[in-house]
């Protein structure tokens, strides 16, 4: 595996072709998750450089996806990983694992194993950060240019119901994301 040149490859490739509307999804976040990654799998132990290296790939190529499709960008950017991912030497077990990352992610999440666990985790790290409002707020933009959300009220339900919904996985996420999360949710629910 060529991590090394993916990764340039992948941000040149996000960063030419992504739409600006991408107010969320944007490279932005592809590098947050990639931070979010590392830090939860040294919490979570893991050591082995394969491991590492399927879940800093996953974490680059999980919005992937969205260079051709909003709805379904999931299985829109496995078929682009099963593309490009042979030519920088990463064989079909490995691709299939971070195929099974980038999935797991579809919400509702639906991790198998530590490895989905971990990015799935990575990829909703901000629900229990104190940079939670900025993001939304970026999350809510992104969605009113598609006229998926009417306004800040409906917004705010949205976030109420996905808040309530949403759990961490790794024990890792829950010690240091799951308190703020709930805060987060009560203070929501008070506005609504």
């Amino acid at each position: 595996m060529n991590l090394v040149d993916i990764e340039q490859f992948i941000i040149d490739r996000l960063r030419a072709g992504l739409s600006p509307t991408l107010h969320y999804h944007g490279l932005h976040h592809v590098r947050d998750v990639v931070e979010a990654v590392n830090r939860i799998a040294q919490g979570e132990g893991v050591t082995d450089e394969e491991s590492l290296t399927l879940l800093h790939t996953a974490a680059l190529f999980h919005d992937v996806g969205f260079l051709s499709t909003y709805r379904g960008h999931e299985e829109a950017g496995c078929v682009y990983v099963r593309q490009v991912l042979p030519d920088f030497d990463y064989n079909d077990r490995q691709i299939e694992t971070i195929c099974g990352m980038i999935m797991a992610t579809r919400v509702p999440q639906t991790p198998q194993n530590k490895l989905e666990e971990i990015l799935c985790d990575a990829d909703l790290d901000y629900l229990g950060r104190t940079d939670f409002e900025p993001i939304a707020h970026s999350l809510f933009e992104e969605l009113k240019v598609r006229d998926m959300v009417a306004d800040e009220t409906a917004w705010n339900r949205i976030q109420v119901g996905f808040l309530a919904s949403h759990h961490y996985w790794t024990p890792t996420a829950i010690a240091t994301r799951q308190a703020a999360k709930e805060q987060r949710l009560h203070a929501l629910r008070a506005l609504v």
